[in-house]
């Protein structure tokens, strides 16, 4: 039986390019944070992929303040997502995603997807690794 080459074996030669390569090692750097994905699912889920702030803070269990404001400006600095301040006392501020932060979100289900497939095989493998006597 001939193996047909995966899809990403057949682009491979093309991310290992300098500029793809640092292009990708960056943005999987920043989206690939500990928090960055969980903010925009749970912007995802809200009415209008819009929340306040303090919504987000409940929303994203275990974040603190100050790791939800840098996370927002990270997010807002590589375009996921837009802020907007409303003139009130207290100010309200409001987070949206746009449209590219919209696309990312069919590549991070398939990513979930994934995890939901594997997480056995993957915490068996942990467990085994770990079980082995150096």
């Amino acid at each position: 039986m001939e193996k047909r080459p995966h899809k990403m074996r057949e682009s491979l030669p093309s991310i290992c390019r300098s500029e793809e390569s640092t292009a990708v090692r960056d943005f999987l750097g920043k989206i690939g944070d500990r928090w960055s994905v969980l903010v925009i699912v749970m912007l995802a889920k809200t009415p209008q992929n819009r929340a306040r702030f303090s919504e987000l803070q409940r929303m994203v269990d275990g974040i603190s303040q100050r790791m939800l404001t840098t996370t927002l400006r990270n997010l807002e600095r590589d375009g996921f997502l837009s802020r907007e301040v409303f003139p009130e006392v207290p100010p309200r501020v409001e987070y949206e995603l746009t449209d590219i932060g919209l696309t990312l979100l069919g590549p991070m289900q398939h990513l979930v997807d994934w995890v939901g497939l594997n997480w056995k095989l993957i915490k068996q493998a942990r467990e085994t690794f770990d079980s082995r006597s150096d």
